[in-house]
């Protein structure tokens, strides 16, 4: 039995032109340079995919994998979780992105498999809303909390209020909406990188909300959903620590993180993930430096199957 929040099946897109990104590095403040060649950085962020993988199928979770052929310049082809999302009730969601070359990464196929192997009763498409320059960057913009129904989104030009609405009105999810700087007070540009919800915690940097008001509802509405709140510095969020998923495994729920993330957690709050799930590191040191983690790596399937 998996949880409503933790789906036991994923999509991943294996890159082959993996690089980070020159069209997001301006206000994506979590990106870095490798310093390998691009051919060298793009193997070993293939590397670190498969290892990914092969790991995440050992736990139980069936991973769906696409491979990225390179050919389209799709540098940020590996974090598949922007473009589209899934959810309870059959219902697919195609999203317009910031960036043309992340236009670039959504594909029919995966949604061609989606149909074929789950229930789908409907695809809402708002990727030809790039047309008035408006983006909604999936589950990266929006980390939504399937049981209590609520979007929690930080302002960024990766999530048009409006197309926020919209997408609530239709997927039934209330909008809770903050700003958030990081340390360096720069825009949080993406709502994955300081927060991520499991069934019973919640992985959050509250200091990261700018209004207190905002901040206080934002914990209250988390902790009234029965979760228990794990707040995160600023230093465990530029580790990553934020960019975390709660899946479904063949021996309960995992949560899946990179090495650095869980690295930079405390014993306290591993305990408390370990009250409701495993902890399940990923090593994708190279995959990082393009700006996201194991999170963005990660479409989750809230389908059931045919």
């Amino acid at each position: 039995m998996h949880s409503l929040q933790a789906p036991p099946a994923v999509v991943m897109i294996r890159p082959h032109a993996f690089a980070s990104n020159p069209e997001t590095r301006d206000d994506n403040a979590f990106q870095t340079l490798a310093n390998r060649s691009a051919a060298a950085t793009s193997t070993q962020a293939r590397v670190e995919h498969d290892q990914a993988v092969a790991l995440l199928r050992d736990a139980g979770v069936k991973v769906h994998v696409f491979d990225d052929h390179g050919d389209l310049n799709t540098p940020d082809s590996v974090f598949p979780n922007n473009w589209f999302s899934t959810h309870p009730g059959g219902h697919v969601a195609i999203y317009p992105m910031f960036v043309p070359s992340r236009r670039r990464e959504r594909r029919a196929d995966v949604i061609e498999m989606l149909k074929q192997e789950y229930r789908v009763q409907d695809v809402i498409d708002y990727s030809g809303l790039e047309q008035d320059k408006l983006a909604l960057e999936g589950t990266g913009a929006m980390v939504l909390d399937h049981v209590g129904r609520v979007a929690y989104t930080v302002k960024s030009n990766r999530a048009d209020p409006v197309l926020l609405e919209r997408f609530c009105t239709h997927f039934n999810y209330e909008p809770i909406v903050f700003e958030a700087h990081d340390a360096e007070g720069r825009d949080v540009y993406h709502t994955n990188v300081l927060m991520g919800i499991g069934g019973e915690y919640a992985l959050i940097c509250l200091d990261m909300i700018t209004d207190p008001e905002r901040r206080a509802t934002v914990k209250a509405r988390l902790e009234e959903s029965g979760r228990t709140v794990i707040d995160l510095t600023h230093e465990q969020i530029a580790e990553f620590a934020g960019n975390a998923i709660e899946l479904s495994g063949r021996d309960g729920l995992v949560l899946a993180l990179s090495s650095r993330a869980l690295a930079a957690l405390t014993a306290d709050q591993i305990a408390i993930i370990e009250a409701s799930a495993t902890p399940l590191p990923l090593s994708v040191p190279t995959i990082e430096t393009a700006g996201g983690s194991v999170r963005c790596m990660i479409a989750g399937i809230h389908l059931s199957r045919r």
